[in-house]
């Protein structure tokens, strides 16, 4: 089978955001993304790292300085690509280590940052993001469908 290069999986990052209470940050989308819940997150770019991208995602959404991000999970978001067709393959990590208070830099792209229970997750929940807290509740690396 031929695919064009619009027609491959897109790199996603999202970053599970945990502090000190166990608590995960989760934000409300706005466009394309809209009405999901999600983790921080977004695409990774040529030539960056996994850690890179997450480092930078979580600066550029949330105003917090992440360090030591490490790799959680894998998820390919099958569900997503039926709605969207945009078929996207996320990497997520994971840190504990970060400063600052969450803040709307974003504003266009998102509502709001809130902590919340990873037992019990807003909906309707982006995907990508479900799949990372499944894995992270589990302790697992993937999880099928």
């Amino acid at each position: 089978m031929t695919h064009s290069p619009s027609s491959r999986p897109h790199i996603g990052i999202g970053v599970l955001l945990v502090n000190s209470e166990g608590l995960v940050l989760i934000g409300k989308r706005k466009g394309p993304h809209a009405p999901y819940y999600s983790i921080p997150g977004g695409y990774l770019e040529a030539g960056e790292t996994f850690e890179d991208a997450a480092i930078r995602e979580v600066k550029e959404e949330t105003g917090l300085d992440m360090v030591n991000p490490v790799v959680l999970c894998v998820s390919n978001n099958l569900a997503t690509y039926e709605e969207e067709k945009t078929h996207t393959v996320s990497i997520c990590l994971i840190s504990k280590e970060f400063t600052g208070v969450p803040s709307l830099m974003e504003p266009d792209k998102c509502e709001g940052w809130q902590w919340c229970d990873p037992s019990n997750l807003p909906e309707p929940h982006f995907e990508a993001s479900q799949r990372a807290i499944e894995c992270f509740l589990e302790g697992r690396f993937y999880r099928q469908g």
